[in-house]
């Protein structure tokens, strides 16, 4: 049940109180894990922003969607997106996943139409973990290859995606926009910058000088195993973990498979899997699944 569903029956305003607080432990996990200072403000600031307003901001984003949240001061189109998963679902995948406790396939099952293995094909098949990067890949066509899902549901999990996320129509039409006639893909940081914080990761991990989080999922123990990273390059915030999901621990690649997550103040989250290639002319160079040819000229071969 989601946020906005249980607080009907509460005193209105109580809305802002939760998701100020969820701001406000979003800000203090970054900064315990190391996140750069001007993100830790960002959200606090978001948080204040949230506790100050005049109305409830569920209310406010069923009424005019998701667009009347980024039009607040301090609230951009990346916080706002998740403050509107947040309230629609009663869970904010990055905040989740900063606790160790993300469960996407739990996340996905609040969209109409997806069941249980559905969801467990889209975060197995695409490493995405929230509803805003989801969207994405319905954008730019890589949900529609994902097993059970074609173009025709895929368009559907779209519009269902919209509704819930209280997108304006403009927002939907950016979306559309920023793909263009040609393009394959949503606005993205280079090939470079992912393989300098895969390599980032990878080292600080390896010299155990990143902060550990304990993952629920496939963690019977509760250990605290998974070293994650927050980091910059340029416009692009950064977090940085290995894979926790069931085929990397099938395969046993939880510590060779990267999954990047990257977002800016004007974009939703996004991500990419870092891999070690296990066949061609990039044997045992780290690619960026589903950008291999620009990975080809990052290491001197012609693209295909």
């Amino acid at each position: 049940m989601g946020i906005m569903v249980a607080f009907r029956k509460i005193k209105t305003g109580r809305t802002n109180i939760i998701v100020a607080d969820r701001l406000r432990e979003a800000a203090e996990l970054l900064e315990q894990q190391g996140a750069n200072r001007f993100r830790v403000r960002a959200y606090r600031r978001a948080a204040a922003t949230v506790e100050q307003l005049g109305e409830d901001i569920g209310e406010m984003l069923r009424r005019d969607g998701v667009d009347a949240l980024i039009a607040l001061p301090a609230i951009g189109a990346n916080i706002a997106d998740h403050v509107a998963e947040l309230i629609k679902t009663g869970h904010w995948a990055q905040l989740d996943r900063m606790r160790g406790a993300a469960d996407p396939e739990a996340i996905f099952l609040h969209i109409p139409g997806v069941g249980p293995k559905l969801a467990h094909n889209i975060h197995e098949e695409l490493h995405v973990d929230s509803l805003a990067a989801l969207e994405i890949a319905a954008y730019d066509g890589s949900l529609a290859g994902v097993t059970g899902v074609g173009a025709r549901r895929a368009a559907m999990i779209r519009a269902a995606l919209g509704e819930m996320l209280g997108r304006a129509q403009r927002r939907a039409d950016r979306h559309a926009s920023m793909l263009g006639p040609t393009s394959s893909a949503m606005e993205e940081p280079s090939v470079e910058d992912l393989l300098s914080v895969d390599q980032e990761y990878r080292e600080g991990a390896g010299a155990d000088k990143l902060v550990k989080i304990a993952p629920r999922r496939f963690n019977p123990s509760g250990e605290a195993w998974l070293p994650i990273l927050h980091t910059e390059r340029g416009i692009w915030h950064f977090t940085a973990l290995y894979s926790n999901t069931a085929q990397a621990h099938k395969y046993g690649r939880t510590l060779d498979w990267v999954v990047l997550f990257f977002s800016h103040d004007e974009q939703p989250e996004g991500s990419r899997t870092v891999v070690t290639e296990s066949r061609g002319v990039l044997t045992g160079q780290r690619v960026v699944r589903g950008r291999e040819s620009e990975c080809r000229r990052v290491y001197g071969y012609p693209a295909k």
